[in-house]
């Protein structure tokens, strides 16, 4: 058992530092306030490989490991969740239904720009009254000849004002639970008609990032636009989500780690009674407290990182990550904002934002309740 980062692993850690710290970091005040992503830093983002990490060359991707994704979510969203999250959706939900579910066909037709830099992706499978519970979709596809018909909306699509495709989940058979009556499709946003993305719908938090109504009004895809089975949806669904509860664990890693960065160096700055509230014990004993939970949940989440690597039941392990990940982000935050009094809580300070963006990683891809439901029923408790 070894604790420490690869060489390969520090160099790839520092260089997603530096360009968080050096592209990042001057927008995202600017980009929270604007309610809208920059696009010059999602086209950097593609150019410099952010959109491929964990895949393989043979299809555009950068052929590292889930490991050295989770250090890329964690140092961008140090410093902007937004972007961790626009990452994150395109990464885990939207490729990795298609790199473990698509054809060869649709790996090199639909994949491949995915992970080159050319697309970005996105993933459509809440609804209005359809959240946790998966089985109360009402998007549905009906078969026309060879092609199907979708009808329906999907609401929280995130990526979707610049998304390029979407993975799309609809039912197609109602005589069934909706766990083996949902079906995958890859549907173009920008192109096909009856698909309309609906303004961003404003939020407390990632309000950089892109979050809108996607309605599907008589959509019509074609047959090489299903992915995997028809009536295999719920599983494809849901080994995505699995993916991407580790990369939403790293991004809580990476929000708590910011937060408490900035409460140290505010601490350092920062006299009362004559002294830097660094220096009194209180604060040093709450902040020790704090660092002693963040990397608690970054070990939490390597080690699912390094489950799915080495294609183990990583399930479980993602959400225990993910479950505790999210809850000490929501401390860490609101200690940090605690801690800078007054300041904190003022938008001059990033510390307000993450307190907005950390709470969202508590609710999506997977509610804390829903965490717990994945990671009792993994302990075989009756």
């Amino acid at each position: 058992m070894d604790f420490h980062l690869s060489k390969t692993h520090l160099l790839q850690q520092q260089l997603f530092r530096t360009f968080a710290e050096t592209e990042i970091r001057p927008l995202a005040k600017e980009m929270d306030e604007n309610e809208a992503y920059d696009p010059a830093l999602l086209a950097k983002l593609q150019k410099y490989g952010f959109l491929g990490i964990p895949y393989s060359r043979e299809y555009g991707g950068a052929g590292a490991d889930t490991l050295t994704y989770t250090l890329c979510m964690e140092e961008v969203s140090k410093v902007d969740a937004s972007t961790g999250i626009t990452i994150s959706v395109h990464t885990s939900l939207c490729c990795s239904c298609i790199n473990n579910y698509g054809t060869e066909e649709q790996k090199q037709k639909f994949l491949r720009p995915l992970l080159d830099g050319r697309q970005v992706g996105s993933f459509g499978l809440t609804e209005t009254n359809a959240g946790s519970d998966v089985q109360g979709a009402q998007t549905v596809a009906v078969r026309d000849g060879d092609d199907w018909i979708i009808n329906g909306s999907k609401i929280f699509t995130t990526n979707s004002g610049f998304a390029d495709v979407c993975v799309v989940f609809a039912i197609t058979d109602r005589t069934v639970p909706a766990a083996k009556g949902l079906t995958a499709f890859i549907v173009d946003l920008k192109n096909t008609p009856g698909v309309t993305v609906s303004e961003n719908i404003e939020r407390m938090g990632i309000r950089a990032a892109s979050n809108c109504i996607v309605t599907y009004d008589h959509v019509r895809v074609t047959p090489d636009r299903v992915l995997g089975p028809v009536g295999r949806g719920f599983k494809i669904a849901m080994g995505a989500l699995d993916c991407g509860r580790i990369g939403i664990a790293a991004q809580a890693v990476g929000i708590a780690q910011g937060a408490l960065n900035e409460a140290i160096k505010y601490g350092k700055e920062r006299k009362q009674f004559g002294k830097p509230i660094n220096s009194f014990q209180n604060t040093q004993f709450k902040m020790a407290e704090m660092q002693t939970k963040i990397d608690a949940a970054r070990l939490m989440t390597w080690r699912a990182a390094l489950a799915e690597d080495n294609h183990e039941n990583f399930g479980p392990l993602a959400a225990m990550a993910k479950l505790f990940a999210s809850d000490v982000a929501n401390e860490v935050c609101r200690f940090a904002v605690q801690a800078m009094g007054g300041y904190g809580y003022c938008r001059e300070y990033p510390v307000e934002r993450m307190l907005r963006d950390a709470k969202i990683t508590e609710i999506y891809e997977g509610t804390s309740e829903v965490m717990k439901m994945v990671i009792s029923g993994s302990m075989k408790l009756k």
